[in-house]
């Protein structure tokens, strides 16, 4: 028997419930995990409330990632072994003290994490180097207009782009995640209250503008950024954490831009090769200490609503985890 959060109803956070669950035995080619931390994201909320272009059916266990420790493995696995520290990825069922998944499905730890910041790093760090690197295509030189940067992806962008080269201006809505943003890097800050964030980037351009956005907000934010962008820009559509943004066609056109969609786990899906080169990429800098998730809030694993609002109301530093304790 283990716990797990249970969605049974579509809605806010409020409809999750913990509830205890028969660990079945396990299959040929699974490894099983006890999982000492789940990362959240903002798609998790989604998904609960029915809005994440990816449905699972009901009752289904939220949670797209999380680290732990391999407590079993199939008979006929062979690279896994009993006492790995490891990192599960999933589209959902993350939220459980329990998994049993396939090898694909896992990476090593990188040695100087804990669990909590094993649970938080791909998916936002993943994200981050599909759209700078695979979509974005940033080059050494360039500026690069990170929307959301005291938030999970959006501090990644702001570590990856700086690794890539660019000068990073950092884009957010409170001095403490600025303060953040300039730890991990950033070259330039913009608070979004204390002037309109497209004059600061004119100023900040000599009115030449932004070579690439790196954009999980959308609404307003995107909308704007169109009015800020240098000839041959790349919008990179992230999320919408702030509504769906309206594209000016007019002013793409003018600008020789692109709109790039990001969607990183379809982008692996489709081309494993993709994920190859981000993991190994990934894991190298984690290694050498070039990248860390900030996990600003650790809650325990019956506190998932909780945890949910951090998100919702934008009171997060990076990233949230829940530890099984």
């Amino acid at each position: 028997m283990s716990r797990a959060v249970i969605c049974r109803e579509l809605g806010a956070p409020d409809v999750l419930r913990v509830e205890t669950i028969c660990s079945m035995p396990l299959a040929p080619g699974k490894v099983r995990v006890a999982i000492r931390a789940a990362g959240l994201n903002f798609p998790d909320v989604l998904m609960v409330a029915g809005e994440y272009q990816f449905k699972p059916d009901l009752p289904f266990i939220p949670g797209m990632e999380a680290a732990g420790d391999v407590i079993e493995v199939g008979s006929d696995v062979r690279d896994v072994s009993v006492g790995e520290r490891v990192i599960v990825k999933l589209r959902n069922g993350a939220f459980a003290e329990r998994v049993a998944v396939t090898p694909e499905h896992l990476a090593p730890l990188p040695s100087n994490f804990d669990y909590a910041e094993g649970a938080t790093f791909l998916a936002a760090h993943g994200t981050a180097y599909h759209a700078l690197v695979d979509r974005g295509q940033i080059k050494p030189g360039e500026t690069l207009l990170v929307h959301g940067a005291g938030g999970g992806v959006g501090l990644a962008a702001v570590e990856i782009g700086k690794l890539l080269g660019a000068t990073v201006i950092a884009a957010a809505s409170s001095e403490k995640k600025l303060a953040v943003a300039k730890a991990r890097g950033a070259d330039h800050l913009v608070l979004y209250k204390r002037e309109p964030f497209q004059d600061a980037v004119k100023r900040l351009t000599d009115g030449k503008g932004v070579d690439a956005v790196f954009d999980p907000v959308g609404g307003e934010i995107f909308e704007a950024s169109q009015r800020c962008i240098a000839w041959g820009a790349r919008m990179l559509v992230i999320g919408f954490t702030g509504g769906i943004g309206l594209a000016k066609t007019n002013l793409l056109l003018i600008k020789g831009a692109s709109v790039l969609g990001v969607r990183a786990g379809e982008a692996v899906r489709r081309d494993p090769e993709l994920g190859k080169a981000r993991m190994k990429a990934l894991f190298a800098w984690a290694e050498a200490g070039k990248i860390r998730p900030n996990v600003s809030h650790r809650l325990p694993f019956g506190d998932v609503a909780k945890a949910m609002r951090l998100l919702i109301d934008r009171k997060a530093i990076g990233r949230v985890a829940l530890t099984m304790e």
